[in-house]
């Protein structure tokens, strides 16, 4: 009886090591997995703060091919925070008085270069010669949050005037002056 008893003492306080090693390797291994990066990087930000700030300078100019939007792109959040996911943006458009309607969404994709664009152009070449056009723009993080609506520009497609040629340009013949 003795020495079943031993056995079963050896036996519990070989499984009380065991659970105590295990224990200890996962704790250990809980706190090496949180230290190269796991957790909370900065303070939370409350939803009505994680949009895009709004675009302010949107252009629009009558071109060759369309009506060219020019805008610089939103570097924050509508809380001050820099901002380093903007997922694309969504152009809208109307036409005269009517109302907007989107017209073309355009993802950003530059997120992890090392060099961002700036600057974003969009060439509308869907605009009859002679039509005016309304146009706003919406920024959109990855994440889903929309940025308020643009300035509003107002844009007519016309004919571009070409430049002279310079083989056939005249210069204008001057003018009589008065003398006294």
């Amino acid at each position: 009886m003795r020495k079943h008893g031993a056995r079963m003492t050896r036996y519990r306080l070989a499984a009380v090591r065991a659970i105590a090693l295990g224990t200890i390797i996962v704790i250990v291994g809980c706190i090496a997995a949180g230290l190269p990066g796991c957790g909370v990087k900065s303070a939370p930000i409350a939803p009505e703060y994680a949009a895009p700030e709004r675009i302010l300078d949107l252009r629009a100019q009558s071109v060759l091919g369309g009506i060219k939007l020019s805008w610089t792109r939103p570097s924050h959040y509508v809380g001050g925070h820099s901002m380093r996911d903007l997922g694309g943006f969504v152009i809208k458009r109307a036409e005269g008085d009517g109302p907007f309607t989107a017209l073309v969404k355009i993802p950003v994709t530059d997120q992890e270069r090392f060099q961002i664009e700036e600057d974003f152009t969009y060439l509308d070449g869907e605009t009859t010669m002679g039509n005016s056009y309304r146009y706003v723009i919406i920024a959109q993080t990855e994440g889903g949050y929309t940025s308020a609506a643009s300035n509003e520009v107002n844009a007519t497609r016309t004919r571009p005037v070409s430049p002279p040629n310079p083989d056939t340009y005249k210069l204008p013949a001057p003018s009589p002056t008065d003398t006294p």
